[in-house]
């Protein structure tokens, strides 16, 4: 484990610095914080499973798609996930159609289009 000493001004405690699981040194005022060996991982995924992603924006839509216009693309039109169900993020490969009818839910991508 990797280890980093801190000082911190008197009055201060470590409580509010957020750092409540510290070893105390025996000097006041500093504190050593023991930090986890970094693990080695190639991803990380994150999934809200069974939940809607979109609680509340324009649910009257059968699916919220948003297009912007950018004069800098180096495609005609670019579609970004907001669903985190795509397998190619932070691009759409349309993920959000079988999340969409599972739970009823109806996000959709981000449409970057070049003017």
């Amino acid at each position: 484990m990797a280890s980093s000493t801190i000082a911190f001004g008197s009055g201060v405690s470590t409580t509010a610095l957020g750092l409540s699981s510290l070893k105390r040194s025996p000097t006041v005022g500093v504190a050593t914080i023991i930090f986890p060996k970094p693990r080695r991982s190639s991803a990380m995924v994150v999934r809200a499973e069974g939940q809607t992603i979109n609680p509340e924006i324009r649910k009257t839509e059968e699916k919220v798609v948003d297009s912007v216009v950018v004069t800098e693309l180096s495609k005609p039109l670019t579609a970004y996930c907001r669903c985190w169900r795509s397998g190619t993020f932070p691009l759409c490969d349309g993920g959000h159609v079988k999340h969409n009818k599972a739970t009823g839910d109806n996000v959709g991508p981000l449409l970057l289009k070049k003017q």
